[in-house]
Formats: C-alpha cells, structure tokens, sequence
C-alpha cells in the first residue's frame, strides 16, 4: 500500500546523482565549512550577508560582514575574480545568504550559500564570535 513517501516513485539512480551532485555545486553545510576554515586556508572566504548589527551580536568566526545589499563590484574588487564566496544569513527562516549569493553571480563571482546559517552553525556546536571582528576558530 502506497503511503506519502512511496507513493511518487523514487528517480532513478543516474538521475539522483546529478541531482544531488548539483545542489552541493550550490552549497557547503556547517560541519563542512567548520572543518575547511579550521584547517587554515579554506579555500574561499566566508561572507555573513547581514547587516552589521547582527554581525556584532554572533557570527561565524572568520567570517567577513557584506550584507547582501552592500554586494557590489566595487565591494569585491579587494578578491581576484575567480575567489569561491560562501555565504550565509540568520537561517533557513532567512533569505538573505540566496539574495547574496544572487547578486555574487549576477557579478560573475563563485558562490555557495550554507543552509542553515548562524541557526545551523550554533546548533552543530560551533564557536561563535561577537563584535566588529572577524575573530578565528583558533582564537
């Protein structure tokens, strides 16, 4: 007998695998982030994409603070062109990393976003910083 799940049949293997190997082309999730940014060079630069406010009262640590309407060319001329951005809000109840990553690419710039957010971040566990700074995981 079908129930909710079983009643929309499941894709097919080759299919789910371009599936989900699309959707992490788009995203990195904390522990991921977590584990690249501890090791020192992670590879891309985290961007926290609200405003500053927010920023101060906790974010990711090395994170730097871009709100996502501050996202210009001239904002990003500090980053060759090719730099990988993460980005990354309040949460899923939070749309702010998607409008940063929107205008990251609108820009021709590399983008993920981390589902989840700060809401992710502090529910793995993860150290938080506080104030202007982006502050480090070692620190």
């Amino acid at each position: 007998m079908a129930n909710p799940v079983t009643e929309t049949a499941p894709a097919p293997p080759a299919l789910a695998a371009e599936h989900f190997a699309g959707k992490l082309a788009f995203e990195a999730d904390c522990a991921d982030v977590h584990a690249a940014m501890a090791r020192g060079d992670a590879g891309f630069v985290l961007l926290e994409a609200r405003g500053p406010e927010a920023y101060a009262r906790g974010h990711v640590p090395g994170a730097l603070n871009l709100p996502h309407r501050a996202i210009t060319e001239e904002a990003l001329a500090a980053w060759p062109t090719d730099t990988l951005f993460v980005v990354y809000c309040a949460g899923p109840h939070c749309n702010g990393a998607d409008r940063a990553a929107l205008r990251l690419a609108r820009l021709g710039r590399r983008v993920k976003t981390m589902p989840g957010g700060m809401a992710g971040w502090e529910s793995e566990g993860f150290p938080v910083a506080a104030g202007e700074e982006p502050g480090s995981l070692a620190g």
